[in-house]
């Protein structure tokens, strides 16, 4: 017979709680100052206009956006890729960078011919709902990537029919050492 002591019984505690905050869609987080925040977790489902679900429905739109993404700056073809693989709109998240389709390719055409040896390396696709992630390497725009290279993450929403119609982003520099060494990418 185990003897319960007050750390067993917090942990029971904050078990029974963390399953129930799941449960309801909450999460508590600890911030820099130790208190301790609800907040609601966010899935797919609260904005998505096009939720899928399907193996075969998320694996087209892993492939669309990995087709969009490397068409666009790789083959340095942002216009091809529009045609392919954009819907009727396109909501960037990335406050260097205007909404829209043509302000998308204004972009890619003046960053590639400033960089044409920019190459964005997909390593990582997780896809959910109507949301697809990428995890890349991106090298050869120095400064812009720096020389060792910058990590990429970028999200995608796509609509019913597996177009792409917003974006995020989110980058930093490869650090130059690493404790671990493990790849940051």
């Amino acid at each position: 017979m185990k003897i319960v002591t007050p750390f067993r019984l917090a942990a029971l505690a904050a078990a029974a709680f963390a399953a129930l905050s799941l449960t309801l869609g909450f999460v508590v987080i600890q911030d820099d100052h130790a208190r301790a925040q609800t907040v609601a977790t966010v899935s797919g489902e609260q904005r998505s206009k096009a939720c899928v679900r399907s193996t075969h429905h998320l694996e087209r739109n892993k492939r669309n956006v990995v087709a969009y993404y490397t068409m666009a700056f790789n083959d340095k073809n942002p216009r091809r890729a529009v045609e392919l693989y954009g819907g009727d709109e396109y909501i960037q998240h990335n406050p260097l960078a205007a909404n829209g389709f043509d302000a998308f390719i204004e972009f890619v055409e003046s960053f590639t011919t400033a960089f044409p040896d920019a190459h964005i390396d997909i390593r990582r696709v997780f896809a959910e709902c109507d949301f697809v992630i990428t995890h890349a390497l991106a090298t050869g725009a120095v400064p812009v990537y720096t020389e060792l290279g910058t990590k990429l993450v970028d999200i995608f929403r796509l609509d019913a029919h597996g177009k792409i119609v917003e974006h995020w982003d989110v980058g930093a520099a490869i650090s130059p050492t690493s404790v671990n060494g493990n790849p940051e990418v």
